[in-house]
């Protein structure tokens, strides 16, 4: 409920998971966080359109099937599929969509931190609504200099809120990822590279920004209502 009693529509947020896992890890991995958070966001878990092409990091933890948004060459820079991840997430937004925004763990967060730049430029997802916000878990920025040129081109202004690992080994990357948006929260934990749970300081950041997310959305609602009666 709003301060005074309006409802307010939950943010919708597609989630995108990490290498080689799938929707349902991610939807494990995230219930970690306190219900209260979860309660607040209407989240939808998707699994990436390859079948995992060699060993999962987490089998022994979380059962298969694993699942890879796009494959990539030793130095990270060349990628494979690429263009056909980006066709299927477009196609999978029309079908469950539409959405305010992105989550993303590792493989999910490199795609999410690079999808509104692509998107902005005419590169990806020109179907769908605009990305409104985004969630970056251990991301990184692409290494690939074709997707890069794009993706970040240009400060994105939009919402953003990122998670950084002391001892995850992307945290360098994340860390250049951030500098990427014009107003980002960002929260510290000390684990690696994983979704972690919240502390008394980072719940207090994620819920200021759930609370921001809200205010946009009951802004966005009152405009287009004005605008009907116009």
């Amino acid at each position: 409920m709003g301060s005074e009693g309006t409802i307010v529509r939950k943010p919708r947020f597609l989630c995108l998971h990490g290498f080689r896992t799938s929707g349902e890890i991610m939807k494990i991995q995230l219930h970690k966080w306190p219900q209260s958070v979860i309660d607040r966001l209407d989240l939808v878990f998707l699994d990436a359109p390859f079948p995992c092409q060699g060993k999962s990091d987490v089998e022994g933890i979380f059962d298969p099937p694993y699942y890879e948004w796009f494959q990539f060459n030793k130095e990270f820079n060349e990628y494979t599929n690429f263009e056909k991840c980006l066709e299927y997430l477009e196609d999978r937004q029309i079908e469950l969509g539409p959405f305010d925004g992105l989550i993303g763990f590792s493989q999910g967060a490199i795609l999410s931190g690079g999808l509104p730049g692509l998107q902005a430029k005419g590169i990806a997802l020109q179907k769908v609504p605009k990305i409104k916000f985004i969630i970056i878990i251990g991301g990184a920025m692409f290494k690939s200099t074709n997707v890069a040129k794009d993706a970040y081109s240009s400060t994105m202004d939009i919402p953003s809120l990122h998670f950084l690992g002391e001892t995850d080994f992307l945290k360098p990357y994340g860390t250049e990822l951030i500098d990427s948006f014009e107003n980002p929260v960002v929260v510290h934990h000390p684990k690696g590279h994983t979704v972690p749970r919240l502390d008394e300081k980072s719940l207090e950041k994620v819920t200021a920004f759930i609370d921001t997310l809200e205010h946009l959305l009951m802004e966005e609602e009152v405009k287009i209502g004005e605008d009907l009666i116009m």
